[in-house]
């Protein structure tokens, strides 16, 4: 299951913004690997309290999330969809500045690590 953790300021989470990332993320994947994969997305928004951020060793206030797309391993180089990696970044950072605004695009952090077969489970079970 592709699951996102986005750790974002609390000052961004407004209660209309999660609806909208959350959509937004799940359809970034479908746009890659088609609508069925989209909607078995997991998404969990953490937000940050102000100050308690950093970029470059300095405090920052910034809004621009940094985001985290755990998937199988064999979804990044799946024969059918060239280019995996890049297109999820490229669709991801869309749907994000889609939500906040383009002024936040240049700051959104994109993290894809790969989950090893046998690695992952759901219900107890490995999957």
């Amino acid at each position: 299951m592709p699951h996102f953790t986005v750790h974002i300021s609390e000052t961004a989470l407004d209660g209309k913004a999660e609806e909208g990332l959350i959509r937004g993320l799940a359809d970034a994947v479908g746009s890659v690997y088609g609508e069925q994969f989209g909607r078995l997305v997991a998404v969990d928004l953490v937000g940050i309290p102000q100050h308690r951020r950093g970029i470059g060793g300095a405090p920052t206030d910034g809004t621009a999330p940094n985001i985290t797309l755990s998937l199988r391993e064999a979804a990044y180089r799946h024969p059918d969809v060239p280019d995996a990696p890049a297109r999820l970044i490229t669709a991801i950072t869309d749907a994000v500045a889609g939500v906040l605004g383009e002024q936040v695009r240049h700051q959104v952090a994109v993290g894809l690590p790969a989950v090893p077969e046998g690695r992952s489970g759901i219900g107890g079970q490995v999957a």
